[in-house]
């Protein structure tokens, strides 16, 4: 198995390798420190959906990269000063460092030249110890250390020593890490610890390589804790979360834990991937933990994505780890493939013995299909025939109802009216009689005044006249006693029409009276009102435009009023 220190300075840290095993890891167990893991596993089961939702979206994070990168190559086309262009190459060597190596590597150079340029001792070490790790990265050992060799460190600013120590603990753990040399791993310790006396002691740098020092010399449970402890402190968008979560993994790896490590690791890779850094281990370590557990397409899918990245960013030791994992991963998954391919073909036999009687099936099949789609064609056709006779029916009902009702409905108009008319008639004889005498009367008495005011009068024609109508509203609301409430209910809001105190109807209810009744003829209307066509013609105009919906259909609607 291998470990891997990662330098929060360095960009690839130190690569321990404890053990090169022909076919998988062997884990050491350690004592759990009564940690829940059934919630763990809750919590890994969203990390591993996250993550999947993340690689699915990694070309976005790539994208924003690249745009950050456009805008620092868009700013070096517009500088002119040697000191603006050299502060450029090295923000454009940062993002570069973990994401193309390469790229890295020549603004680096041109930082040298530009350097040399100015005679700037200070700029050119500042350089040396930048490509020296960078260097150490691409496996270029020898280069990396005549760098740093021609390094005079009593001459490093107050704040380079840090990164001259990086850079010698970077060589001395790949390196060692190349060639499996137990002293070169010893001096990346030793430079590590040299490393830690020039950092903040209060800064997240400090507290991660602290933690990353005990876990390879220490205690790995205070290791363990310190690590657990700085995980809530950072975010997915900071690459220091990626190196803590890692590390976390394989505290679990060798404890034997294998959903905290699945768990810990796919944090870590979530953060490498929204980081854009190509020069991860997470991914790797995710492809060994499920290769364990048997799930071979999974430890394919990561250990492919593992050996694009490091061949993308050109990481030598990464990519030739993954390669010697890779060999293992893809021989069991190509196992797997022949063992589903040979599935596949017994699959296939036994499906084509299947259609064979399947097709014979089928003939038989169709030829019932067919007989029966005949059936059903002509059982459909009476279907219809049925159907529409039914509808002829119901048709034919309703009509039938609806003659009955208005049938019924003029019956009882006929019955009311003719009662009322037979009553009027017979006190209209009895008032005319009345009359007549009262005119004899005077007439005989010589009355001549007072029966020449009576004629001249329209007293008795207007009282006559209102019981008419008194008549009309009495009779028309005892066939329909709520018409004024339904006549209403077709008016707009605020709009409704109501008869006075003391009122059966007035002018606008008898109008629409009359055409409930079949009267809607205007002439006729004002012949029996005593008004003019023009007064009936408004007042109907004026009630439509009252009307709800279509003003068209209102007096239809008013026909259709029941009891």
């Amino acid at each position: 198995m291998q470990i891997y220190g990662l330098s929060p300075f360095g960009g690839s840290g130190a690569l321990i390798k404890t053990n090169l095993m022909k076919n998988y890891i062997t884990l050491f167990i350690i004592l759990l420190l009564g940690r829940n893991a059934a919630v763990a596993q809750e919590s890994k089961e969203a990390v591993l959906h996250r993550l999947n939702q993340t690689i699915e979206q990694s070309a976005t994070y790539i994208q924003a990269k690249e745009q950050r990168i456009t805008s620092l190559k868009k700013a070096l086309k517009k500088a002119s000063q040697p000191t603006e262009k050299y502060d450029l190459h090295k923000q454009l060597y940062t993002e570069y460092r973990k994401f193309k190596v390469d790229s890295a590597v020549a603004y680096l150079l041109k930082n040298e030249q530009i350097a040399i340029a100015l005679n700037d001792a200070e700029k050119q070490d500042e350089t040396h110890i930048l490509l020296s790790k960078l260097y150490s990265v691409k496996g270029m050992y020898v280069e990396a250390l005549q760098l740093l060799k021609a390094i005079d460190k009593h001459r490093l600013p107050k704040e380079s020593p840090c990164e001259y120590y990086d850079s010698f603990y970077a060589l001395c753990s790949h390196y060692g890490q190349s060639i499996n040399n137990s002293a070169y791993l010893s001096a990346s310790n030793r430079y590590r610890d040299s490393l830690l006396l020039c950092i903040d002691k209060q800064s997240l740098t400090f507290k991660v390589n602290s933690a990353i020092d005990e876990f390879f010399t220490g205690d790995k449970n205070r290791a363990m804790q310190q690590f657990q402890q700085l995980l809530p402190q950072t975010t997915e968008e900071e690459p220091e979360r990626a190196i803590i979560a890692y590390y976390l993994g394989l505290v679990e790896r060798e404890k034997g834990n294998d959903n905290l490590q699945e768990y810990y690791f796919a944090l870590s890779a979530i953060a490498d991937i929204k980081n854009a850094i190509k020069d991860n281990a997470s991914l790797q370590s995710l492809a060994l933990t499920y290769y364990k557990r048997g799930n071979i397409s999974k430890a394919y899918q990561f250990i492919k994505m593992a050996i694009d990245d490091a061949a993308f960013c050109n990481v030598r030791h990464r990519a030739e780890e993954g390669a010697s994992f890779y060999s293992i991963i893809n021989t069991a998954y190509q196992e797997k493939e022949a063992k589903q391919k040979k599935e596949l073909q017994l699959y296939l036999v036994l499906i084509s013995v299947l259609s064979v009687a399947l097709i014979i099936a089928l003939v038989y099949v169709y030829k019932q299909v067919k007989r029966l789609i005949k059936i059903r064609k002509e059982l459909s056709y009476s279907n219809q025939q049925l159907e529409k006779l039914n509808t002829d029916l119901q048709l034919m009902n309703q009509n039938l109802e609806e003659a009955n009702l208005n049938l019924e409905e003029a019956n009882l108009i006929k019955e009311e009216y003719i009662a009322h008319f037979f009553n009027l008639c017979s006190a209209y004889i009895d008032k005319i009689e009345n009359y007549r005498k009262l005119l004899y009367k005077k007439a005989s008495k010589h009355q001549f005044d007072d029966l020449t005011k009576l004629l001249k009068s329209t007293t008795v024609v207007e009282q006559e006249l209102e019981e008419l109508y008194k008549n009309f509203d009495t009779i028309f609301l005892n066939i329909y006693p709520h018409f004024v409430i339904h006549f209403n209910a077709l008016l707009e809001e605020g709009e409704q029409i109501l008869p006075k105190k003391g009122e059966l109807l007035n002018t606008e209810l008898r109008i629409f009276a009359l055409i409930r009744l079949g009267i809607t003829d205007s002439n006729k209307i004002a012949e029996f009102l005593r008004y003019s066509l023009r007064t009936v013609y408004n007042y109907r105009t004026k009630v439509r435009n009252k009307a709800k919906g279509e003003r068209d259909t209102f007096e239809e609607k008013v026909k259709k009023i029941r009891n």
